[in-house]
């Protein structure tokens, strides 16, 4: 497989607009202003192309919610990279800033917006340093300003610096934090496409959704959804970490095989130890095992095996780690990030880190291990967002899959503590939610 997002990515100056420009870069701009508004949303549809920061909506139908009408409307980008594990929008930024300009242009043209934003995640400072000055490049060359190349579209694009909130990676607390105000996510409906940014319409999308409309625009929609496998059209950017010998990014066509990811391409763990389990998407997809390792990597294949292909993130875990450490620094980071707006998140994320905690120092019971369970399907689907889910969906597969070693490690725990062993849990308190 050529790849596409990834081609030529190592090529030395590609971040300029010379070099970009000289590859081919801004050729699918001219092509898209050519066309009619509706023809480059159709081309979209017909791609298959669906998100890739996490929901896996299709890119094509988001855009066509958009109205026609002609009143002020946006584009925003987000570039608010936060998930844990992610980081594969950071390397296109750093190294292709120009194709992320690119397609958003293209996509505020199809969709009729005239002012649009990139969103980034604060850490990101090296990767704004390097859009801004792609930005000033491109305006330059005439590809953003009043009447680009005499098409009579104008767009302004702005870059927004964010804060380090993990929330503002979430649509609606991003166009919160935009307008500025605090990270907090907003009730839906309305949603953005209808009443989102300073109340108009608006299209989000991420950094690599973005930067692949150029590439379908050139080979054209139907020759894109070639790629990949039915309802999973294309390629995509894997963010593979964790316990593999060679962690990194890697460009793969969807429907491959999850062990030649990870074994195939990032090496596997190390020599005499096993994966234990891993999260497909990030560490708010609901973990899989070693049996599952044969999936093909696409959206619905992993959905079928209780998991989501999120944002493609795949943290590997062997079997030197214990799953206790694994919850409770997956929980911990979301009870931090939880902008405590709705209490099956605030109070849910907080107790399910109690708790925890007192499995690992042995003071639980195995009675506990349920009670954490129970809680954790209260909190899905009853939060403003999807920061509760985010934390419940892998924790509570984590207990579901190894609740042998949890018990095995609370009796440890409490053996190795004077505890003595457990005896029949008293009743606790169910946090009701």
């Amino acid at each position: 497989m050529s790849a596409i997002l990834f081609d030529r990515i190592d090529e030395p100056g590609l971040a300029t607009i010379d070099v970009y420009t000289r590859r081919g870069g801004y050729s699918a701009l001219k092509k898209a202003l050519a066309m009619p508004r509706e023809a480059i949303i159709e081309e979209l549809k017909v791609s298959g192309l669906r998100g890739r920061g996490g929901a896996g909506f299709s890119m094509g139908t988001k855009a066509s919610f958009i109205p026609g009408a002609e009143i002020d409307k946006y584009l925003v980008c987000n570039a608010d990279e936060s998930e844990p594990g992610t980081f594969k929008d950071r390397e296109l930024m750093q190294k292709k800033p120009h194709q992320l300009i690119e397609g958003m242009i293209i996509s505020a043209y199809a969709v009729g917006a005239n002012r649009s934003f990139i969103y980034i995640r604060g850490e990101y400072v090296l990767q704004a340093e390097m859009l801004e000055r792609a930005i000033a490049e491109a305006k330059q060359a005439g590809h953003l300003g009043e009447n680009i190349h005499g098409s009579g579209f104008s767009l302004d694009l702005v870059l927004q610096r964010g804060a380090g909130a993990y929330i503002c990676g979430e649509e609606t607390g991003l166009l919160d934090s935009l307008e500025g105000k605090r990270g907090n996510p907003r009730l839906k409906p309305p949603f953005p496409a209808n009443e989102g940014l300073y109340k108009g319409p608006t299209l989000i999308n991420n950094v690599e959704t973005l930067a692949t409309v150029p590439p379908i625009i050139e080979m054209g929609g139907a020759e894109y959804a070639k790629l990949g496998v039915e309802n999973s059209a294309g390629t995509k950017l894997v963010s593979v970490s964790g316990n593999v010998q060679r962690p990194g990014n890697y460009e793969i066509e969807l429907g491959i095989s999850s062990r030649e990811i990870i074994f195939g391409l990032a090496g596997g763990p190390e020599a005499g130890r096993s994966v234990k389990l891993w999260f497909p998407g990030g560490s708010s997809s609901p973990v899989l095992t070693a049996d599952d390792l044969d999936l093909p990597y696409d959206f619905d294949s992993l959905a079928k095996a209780g998991s989501m292909l999120g944002s493609g993130a795949i943290i590997v875990v062997d079997d030197s780690v214990r799953v206790v450490d694994v919850a409770l620094k997956l929980a911990s980071f979301y009870r931090h990030e939880s902008c405590g707006k709705c209490t099956p998140c605030r109070e849910g994320t907080n107790w399910t880190v109690n708790m925890l905690e007192r499995v690992q120092s042995g003071e639980a019971t195995p009675m506990d291990l349920d009670i954490i369970a129970s809680v954790q399907e209260q909190i899905i689907g009853n939060c403003l967002c999807v920061l509760g889910d985010a934390m419940a969906m892998p924790v509570g597969s984590l207990v579901a899959k190894f609740r042998p070693e949890f018990e095995a490690h609370i009796e440890a725990a409490r053996e190795r503590n004077g505890l003595g062993a457990s005896q029949p849990a008293v009743e606790q308190p169910v946090l009701t939610i």
